[in-house]
């Protein structure tokens, strides 16, 4: 049995860095890795999908060129260099992390852990070895994977979900997308740009469900004026493979449909990865869905084990992982008394053009009884915008009638996320929206439609 002040299980954005932290502070602390260090963000998530994307809107720009004065002669994407582009920035961002990981004295571990105590872990190696250890303190960090409904025929076809498709190098004919949220839409948009004719199945009534319907249905517009198929309020009754080409036979209302793609993916949630642990040696606590429950200050309920990153529910964001080591490190060592209830939750989609989140909707607005001012800025009305030829999407702000105070955010523009932190450093700082309207911003940026966004509320 090696003993151990600390042991994290899984090497995300918020295991990486707390390990390290706890390292520097004279703690022995071990990290167990079932696949590869850097977890989703770095293997499957963030890093290779916006890499991607960076591609795709290359490709985009390129197909449109003669809409700037350019004429292209020609256009082909080479999905193998793409694929290789992407993976080079991975395996350095991974490597990066385990070199930092080794560089601090934390002592990593590859393989898969296993309670098998209130307080201790079996960690099988990959290639069988095993080592058992012990630590009072255990920080569980394992994430979430793709989510596969149990839709009729599913398990009979050979469908890709968001990790396994980065790996095609093959660009799809035919795509079919079930799902209509985040993720869904940024890997529709990029396999459409690079030449393939996707579809997107939708079971909600919109897109992007937890947005206002006027965010959704400019998304909606957006998307299919680049010729992706958009279904919403649709289900997926059942899938069969005819040859090598995939049957989904839909229903919208009483209306039936048969589609056929040459792929299909999976983007129909996550789900946590709890199963392998063998919680029940432990007094850990999961809800109906399998994800680990914490307290505010992100305790569980056996004393001595933490639970951060996606495996916890809440809001599945790399931002929200990495936030949540600095709540545990600093509670622990800095008795800062933190909780994750007070936090800003800001968040993007990497859609061309993105659209950058912070705050309240204006539907949980209504929902609450909450009273607001709506601001509200087209970007075909941002001289920037018209400049680049980027004028798809608008600017949205909720603003307090009595305090000023701005109440939530949604920009759907380009960088759409970088516009939206910089009201969310002002809804931070009790920044008012009159003092926006008024403030000087460096002419001609996208911020500087701020001042403009902010003087629709006098109208």
């Amino acid at each position: 049995m090696l003993k151990f002040d600390a042991i994290i299980i899984g090497s995300g954005q918020g295991g990486n860095p707390l390990a390290r932290k706890l390292a520097k502070k004279g703690w022995k602390t071990a990290l167990v890795e079932q696949r590869y260090p850097g977890g989703t963000c770095i293997n499957d998530g963030c890093t290779p999908t916006k890499a991607m994307i960076a591609s795709a809107k290359v490709a985009n720009t390129v197909f449109h060129s003669k809409f700037w004065g350019i004429h292209s002669h020609g256009l082909s994407a080479d999905l193998p260099a793409i694929i290789s582009r992407k993976n080079n920035i991975v395996e350095d961002f991974r490597e990066g992390t385990l070199k930092g990981l080794l560089e601090d004295h934390v002592e990593v571990f590859l393989g898969t852990a296993i309670f098998n105590g209130p307080h201790s872990i079996q960690v099988t190696g990959h290639q069988g070895e095993s080592d058992a250890l012990t630590a009072e303190h255990i920080f569980i960090n394992t994430g979430a994977r793709p989510y596969i409904p149990d839709i009729p025929g599913l398990k009979e076809v050979p469908y890709l979900t968001s990790t396994t498709l980065l790996e095609e190098v093959v660009i799809p004919k035919d795509l079919i997308i079930l799902g209509g949220s985040y993720v869904a839409l940024e890997m529709g948009q990029l396999y459409q740009r690079l030449g393939s004719n996707v579809t997107v199945i939708e079971s909600a009534p919109q897109l992007v469900g937890k947005e206002d319907p006027d965010v959704a249905a400019v998304i909606k517009k957006m998307l299919e004026s680049e010729n992706m198929q958009i279904y919403t309020g649709t289900q997926a009754t059942r899938i069969s493979k005819s040859g090598k080409l995939i049957n989904v036979e839909i229903a919208t209302g009483t209306t039936r449909e048969m589609l056929t793609g040459t792929h299909i993916l999976i983007a129909t949630g996550r789900t946590p990865n709890t199963a392998d642990l063998q919680l029940q040696h432990t007094q850990v606590l999961l809800d109906e869905k399998g994800y680990i429950q914490v307290n505010d200050r992100l305790e569980t309920s056996a004393p001595g084990i933490y639970a951060l990153g996606d495996v916890k529910g809440g809001p599945a964001f790399t931002h929200i992982s990495y936030n949540d080591h600095l709540v545990i490190y600093k509670n622990l060592f800095e008795n800062a008394n933190l909780s994750i209830q007070t936090r800003q939750v800001p968040y993007c989609m990497f859609t061309d053009p993105q659209l950058g989140r912070i705050g309240m909707t204006e539907t949980e607005a209504k929902n609450n009884n909450i009273p607001v001012k709506v601001a509200h800025l087209p970007m075909e009305r941002v001289a920037r915008a018209i400049e680049t030829g980027q004028t798809r999407g608008f600017m949205k702000a909720l603003v307090h009638p009595q305090t000023d105070k701005i109440l939530g955010v949604a920009i759907l523009g380009p960088e759409g996320g970088e516009i939206m932190s910089i009201l969310q450093m002002a809804m931070l700082g009790g920044i008012t929206a009159s003092q926006i309207r008024d403030m000087v911003f460096a002419h001609p940026l996208y911020a500087e439609a701020l001042n403009n966004l902010f003087m629709s509320l006098e109208k």
